[in-house]
């Protein structure tokens, strides 16, 4: 037995997510007192997977896993899911998992937790938290019968920066069987997590913006003081509706979900369908005029005053 953790590693390098993962299946693990395996699909060096706080690497090629295909990976990790026979297997929640993770749990006749933002050990079984209705309510999930539990992890909400590197795990190959009678699609691009020209689930600073930007006029200024800060610049769903940043710049429920190491909020309210989207960041930095605003309950540092005055002395002080 074994908790089983399922890795992305785009262009040959693990995923943020993939870490936020990791970090999951090793609380997992520990509470279970199981050993913690980390999968990886596909060729290439595994050595910077075999480092990280895992007991063991198993990886599973083949030359029809070079390409993602929902057939291809569901049949290859069905097969090593049959050898490994973990108790629990956790995945990055991602276009991908969505995409193969409900049908190979299928296949398996297991039920497949999506999005959990929190999981702890309740005689001996694993108990799922996630949230529902935009966040206004959380729901534990325990998956009845006995077998496997499949659970995705939610972006930012298993801290990896304290994950730090050790000796190198053993690595082994696991047999793959696999025919291209089995792949009933072609593989296509991989998809990507943003549209635009930037992942801000990847970005480790980011400014944010709000309503109380009041006019889309006072967008360079914000740009400005993410150019100081070397940050991505975001935004609340008010105005990407507007029009005054493109969607992908969104964060929130109908947007992203980001864990910056400093997420800057201006003249953010704080409403829970933006929180959910950004809860996770390791430090909140929130600038609005309204002392009340809910944005100040989950900030680790506040500033009450009109943004038009604090950001360009920010800027200053950055700049000079």
């Amino acid at each position: 037995m074994s908790v089983l953790v399922i890795v992305e590693r785009p262009g040959g390098e693990l995923s943020p997510i993939s870490l936020e993962a990791i970090a999951a299946g090793r609380r997992a693990a520990d509470a279970l007192g199981l050993p913690l395996v980390a999968a990886a699909i596909g060729g290439g060096s595994v050595e910077a997977l075999a480092v990280k706080p895992v007991d063991e690497v198993v990886q599973l090629d083949h030359e029809l896993l070079t390409s993602y295909t929902a057939d291809g990976y569901t049949a290859a990790l069905a097969g090593a899911i049959e050898q490994l026979a973990p108790q629990l297997v956790l995945f990055p929640h991602t276009y991908q998992v969505r995409d193969y993770g409900p049908k190979l749990a299928a296949r398996l006749g297991r039920p497949f937790v999506s999005d959990i933002v929190d999981l702890r050990v309740e005689d001996g079984r694993p108990v799922f938290v996630r949230q529902m209705f935009q966040g206004k309510f959380q729901a534990d999930v325990v998956a009845e019968g006995d077998g496997v539990a499949f659970a995705s992890v939610q972006s930012g909400s298993f801290r990896a920066d304290g994950l730090s590197d050790g000796e190198q795990s053993p690595v082994r190959v696991l047999d793959v069987s696999l025919s291209a009678e089995q792949i009933r699609t072609e593989p296509l691009e991989r998809f990507r997590e943003a549209a635009g020209e930037v992942d801000l689930s990847a970005a480790e600073r980011i400014v944010a913006m709000g309503r109380g930007i009041k006019d889309p006029e006072n967008i360079p200024l914000i740009e400005k003081l993410a150019k100081a800060l070397g940050a991505e610049v975001a935004a609340s769903r008010p105005i990407c509706d507007s029009g005054w940043m493109p969607l992908e710049r969104q964060v929130g429920s109908s947007g992203q979900t980001v864990a910056p190491k400093l997420y800057l909020a201006l003249g953010i309210s704080g409403a829970i369908q933006h929180v959910v989207g950004m809860k996770g960041s390791k430090t909140i930095v929130a600038i609005n005029k309204d002392a009340s605003a809910p944005i100040f309950e989950i900030a680790d540092y506040g500033i009450v005053g009109d943004l038009f005055d604090v950001v360009p002395e920010l800027i200053a002080a950055l700049e000079g």
